[in-house]
């Protein structure tokens, strides 16, 4: 493992932050179902690489929140997954949607999600002694001098051209 290093992130980026928030934990019922789903989805593109999801990172933000950072191909590969009716998700959204149009799930789970697409030159990134992770993990790993040992440097970046060269005076 290099000491230093960052994400060899080329072009956009999509990032999609996906998750949950338990409102009542006493509802079990209503909130493992969510979660589950979210690991089953992750489970079937891991197994199904085409779809476009290059990694992912589990997070929690307290007892109540659970979320995923995922990394992927492209907004449109995304939005194709979103929408595969051979997909889990598509089974998944539509059991969702009918909980919530019942009135079930109101007050008892929260879902949300994010979605970001990142123009090259607008990201930057660097670990030390660290194994791939996040951005890394999804776009692989290079050593720090290749991209800039300062953030400027990195965001300067373009995988087209190389580095753009700064302007003076």
């Amino acid at each position: 493992m290099v000491s230093r290093t960052t994400a060899d992130a080329k072009d956009e980026v999509v990032v999609l932050l996906i998750g949950m928030r338990i409102n009542r934990f006493r509802a079990v019922r209503l909130w493992l179902p969510v979660m589950l789903a979210m690991l089953r989805m992750l489970r079937e593109l891991g197994k199904e690489p085409a779809r476009g999801l290059r990694s992912h990172v589990l997070l929690t933000a307290s007892p109540r929140t659970y979320y995923v950072v995922q990394y992927w191909e492209s907004k449109e590969k995304l939005y194709a997954y979103a929408t595969a009716p051979d997909a889990f998700h598509h089974r998944a959204w539509a059991t969702l949607n009918r909980k919530e149009r019942s009135g079930k799930l109101r007050g008892q789970v929260g879902i949300w999600h994010e979605t970001y697409v990142v123009p090259e030159g607008s990201y930057e990134a660097i670990y030390g002694d660290m194994p791939a992770f996040g951005l890394a993990a999804a776009h692989g790993q290079i050593p720090l001098e290749k991209r800039g040992r300062y953030a400027k440097d990195r965001f300067a970046y373009r995988s087209q051209q190389g580095p753009v060269a700064e302007k003076t005076g």
